[in-house]
């Protein structure tokens, strides 16, 4: 791949979950499918149009399932004006939760780089959505060298401390939501990227200063757009509109004002309270009726849980309040009735309103401004900055009902104020929030990252003969304890050298492995990954990788980093020779020493973006964050165009896992440390030997037919 010297910016967006294409977008189906969605697929578009972008690719997850559309097992959508979607298989082929993704977005990031590989020249620049996306933009950004700007939309931290407040217990929340692992690739993404751009400066100083990687300076508000196209006063045929028939029949008198809300059935949308402050004042059922427009269902027991339990709780709260023929709450809406019903609002004399517990930007506020329609919304997120802008309405504490009410009252009986919010808002909207101002903003805050990005650099001279599949293991954990085990997977190896290349990687110096390799008569490798992925050799003379260690050297510190941990109590320094440029390591005593946890977090409270490992629950080491033995297993198979499904990895410790994850073909060996490779134990695409050593990978060898068919076998 190359990187190629032009003028217009190539952007890669990432936006893993959810149901994604460019048209009729599934908007409230669940949980995964919402303001997010839309405004990636609107980015991509506006992008696309602006002058100084050449391309845009959104890269999305492809998803087969009878129960969903076609639509989302294409491959490719084009969006228009240089701008497309690319679906990448990543998991099981059907649609599942964002939450169960995570153990199969290394394969997402594998497979994109398989696919980036059939491009004409990388991207210029990655930019994430989410934490899953995060997860895999890190990976790329290291292994590509490319800037990597990253959107959070909403934090784990932030939802972890807004549940636990509500009652819910730690265990449910890692249950449900994967919620460590979601924060922990939040840490990561916000240590590595290079813009963090968000919406509103609540995010910055109230959501993002909850994090150790909370740095400022490398955070940029730009608001999103809204689509003044489809968005936009009332024309006056609106009541035509089928959307309009379907509300007419669960309401007496249809012609009164409209409280608006629209959100998906999501708990953190607060919908059954806006229902309590509506049913508790007979002055508002007076003067207004109440819309609800909460995703769409054909019966609530095929919904999700939660879709279900809020959806069940607004039926009850109707029900309670005996609000019916005045509460309009469809089954179904398309996505171009959206529009439509904002202008409904406005034709009415109504307002909008987003009850939401915390509202990170708030775009239905836009899309309700650019229609005419004032807003009652959240005093917690994205609202505040909006209604600062634009003066189009009234921040209220979403837990209160009674203030909620006050609030909708004050638009609805005074004529001349509401009239003076829909025309603050039409103004507001048009300044602040076009995506013309966005991309124009964007592209000015991206370029400057992109021409500071040094050229990636080529493939290290190499003499070995082509090979189409390569067995990588570990030395000590893999190799080491067997004789005759590693006897015969010599042999294997020895008679199998004109198909298959071999490599070692291991946390051991140079010197160190080759001394034990030849203790135990091991052949020297086709490549040796050495001191836990910081130095690469490759046969037959040991020429070491120069350029790798140049694409290592990348935010590496390690003065700072042997400041920080030289004080920890159960820390002490391994020898100078255990040393390297690139690897700092200590031996630790977990009964004393903080866990691996709080070193992290003290890494992160000082800017120091590194990976950390600890092997064999005695060794801590340090590296740079571009290095691992897995990320230098894939730079390898990069360089000499070894497919990643054709590589076979053994390991046995935690500095073994990254091998392992994605799609390479991996093998756990039955002498393995059990806590630090607990996590894999539920992958499906991971072979755990019964037999411990070199006996393990003989075993996987046979497992996936690995001189054969070389694939995982079918279940």
């Amino acid at each position: 791949m190359r990187k190629a010297n032009q003028e217009t910016l190539d952007v890669l967006l990432l936006s893993i979950h959810g149901l994604i294409r460019g048209h009729d977008l599934e908007l409230g189906r669940d949980a995964d499918t919402g303001g997010q969605t839309k405004y990636v697929v609107e980015l991509a578009r506006a992008l696309g149009a602006h002058p100084r972008v050449g391309r845009v690719e959104l890269l999305t997850r492809r998803v087969v399932d009878p129960q969903v559309s076609d639509d989302y097992a294409k491959r490719e959508e084009d969006l228009g004006g240089g701008a497309r979607i690319v679906r990448i298989d990543c998991g099981e082929a059907g649609y599942i939760p964002k939450e169960e993704l995570w153990d199969s977005l290394d394969s997402f990031g594998d497979r994109t780089l398989d696919y980036l590989r059939t491009r004409d020249r990388l991207p210029d620049v990655i930019h994430s959505h989410y934490a899953d996306a995060g997860y895999v933009g890190t990976r790329l950004s290291r292994h590509l060298g490319l800037p990597l700007v990253h959107t959070g939309h909403s934090l784990g931290r932030v939802k972890r401390r807004r549940l636990l407040a509500a009652g819910h217990k730690r265990e449910e929340l890692e249950q449900r939501y994967r919620i460590s692992r979601r924060i922990a690739a939040e840490e990561d993404t916000l240590g590595l990227a290079d813009l963090v751009i968000t919406s509103t400066h609540q995010e910055i100083e109230a959501q993002y200063g909850l994090y150790d990687f909370h740095v400022p300076g490398r955070m940029q508000v730009i608001p999103p757009g809204v689509d003044l196209e489809r968005f936009h006063e009332p024309l006056g045929n609106e009541r035509q509109a089928t959307i309009h028939l379907a509300l007419r029949r669960f309401l007496a008198e249809p012609e009164k004002p409209m409280i608006l809300a629209i959100s998906r059935p999501d708990r953190r949308k607060n919908i059954t309270t806006l229902i309590d402050a509506y049913g508790g004042s007979p002055r508002l059922q007076e003067l207004a009726n109440l819309v609800v427009v909460a995703g769409n269902r054909d019966d609530l027991d095929d919904l999700d849980a939660g879709a279900r339990e809020v959806l069940t709780d607004v039926l009850l709260a109707v029900d309670r309040h005996d609000l019916y023929g005045k509460a309009a709450y469809p089954k179904h809406h398309r996505a171009d009735d959206v529009p439509v019903l904002y202008r409904l609002a406005a034709l009415s004399g109504g307002v909008f309103v987003n009850p939401a517990l915390t509202e990170p930007f708030g775009l239905t506020l836009l899309e309700a401004a650019a229609s005419g329609v004032p807003v009652v919304a959240t005093e917690d997120g994205g609202p505040v900055d909006i209604i600062e802008n634009c003066r189009n309405g009234h921040l209220i504490d979403p837990l209160d009902p009674a203030a909620m009410a006050r609030a909708l009252l004050r638009v609805l009986e005074d004529r001349e104020h509401r009239s003076a919010l829909a025309a603050n808002g039409l103004d507001g909207v048009r300044r602040h929030y076009s995506w013309q101002a966005h991309t124009q903003a964007y592209v000015e805050a991206v370029a400057p990252l992109v021409a500071a990005t040094p050229p990636r650099p080529g493939p290290e001279p190499w003499s070995g003969q082509f090979r189409d599949r390569a067995i990588f293991t570990d030395l000590d954990k893999n190799l080491v304890g067997d004789q005759a085990a590693l006897d015969e997977f010599i042999a294997v190896m020895r008679r199998e050298r004109r198909r298959a290349a071999f490599g070692i990687a291991t946390g051991r110096r140079l010197e160190a492995a080759l001394k034990l390799m030849r203790k135990l008569n091991i052949p020297r490798p086709d490549v040796l990954i050495t001191s836990l992925g910081t130095d690469i050799y490759y046969a037959p003379d040991l020429t070491r990788d120069t350029r790798w260690r140049e694409h290592i050297d990348h935010l590496w510190h390690p003065r700072a980093v042997r400041r920080l941990l030289g004080e920890l109590p159960g820390l002490e320094l391994q020898p100078a020779a255990e040393q390297g440029e690139f690897k700092l390591s200590w031996y630790i005593d977990p009964s004393v020493a903080p866990s691996l946890d709080e070193i992290n977090r003290l890494l992160h409270q000082n800017e120091q973006t590194v990976n950390v490992m600890l092997s064999f629950g005695q060794f801590l080491d340090v590296v740079p964050v571009r290095a691992s033995k897995g990320a230098a297993l894939r730079w390898f198979a990069e360089q000499r165009d070894v497919p990643l499904a054709r590589v076979l990895t053994a390991g046995g410790s935690g500095a073994d896992e990254t091998m392992m994850r994605g799609d390479t073909l991996a093998v756990v060996v039955a002498n393995r440390h059990h806590e630090e490779l607990s996590e894999l134990t539920g992958s499906r695409d991971i072979f755990f030997a019964t037999r411990p050593h070199a006996g393990g990978i003989l075993e996987a060898i046979e497992h996936y037919d690995f001189f054969g068919a070389c694939l995982v076998p079918a279940p």
